[in-house]
């Protein structure tokens, strides 16, 4: 089992930077793709694909809608992801969640990660 836990989240104006962090228990950290996720208002259950990190940290990849303004790091010393989020907009708003695969292949599918976090509000004000 893993343990997942996210913070950072806030609310900023449009063009601000904010960094999400997520911190990992239960299992070596240093073995699992993370990935981060979220989900807008009146999206329903649906979960858009942020960005992903292999085990290293030497692989990422990211959506066609953060590229370049977002980047995913990792710190396997301190069993924590970190999400920065550069010249954010209202579209940004959402709540982002933190999640984990058990495997050292990237993936952007949401059904392909075991572990998930309870998730962090990001809200981006005009």
């Amino acid at each position: 089992q893993v343990q997942l836990v996210e913070s950072g989240g806030g609310l900023v104006q449009a063009g601000a930077s904010l960094r999400l962090s997520c911190v990992a228990s239960g299992r070596t950290f240093s073995s699992l793709t993370l990935g981060w996720f979220r989900q807008a208002p009146g999206k329903g259950e649906e979960r858009e694909f942020v960005g992903t990190i292999n085990p290293s940290g030497r692989v990422t990849y990211y959506s066609g809608s953060v590229k370049g303004r977002f980047a995913i790091s990792r710190d396997n010393a301190k069993n924590t992801t970190y999400l920065q989020m550069n010249r954010l907009k209202p579209e940004d708003t959402a709540v982002y969640y933190c999640a984990a695969r058990a495997s050292a292949v990237i993936q952007s599918t949401v059904s392909l990660y075991d572990y998930w976090g309870q998730g962090t509000q990001v809200t981006v004000s005009s």
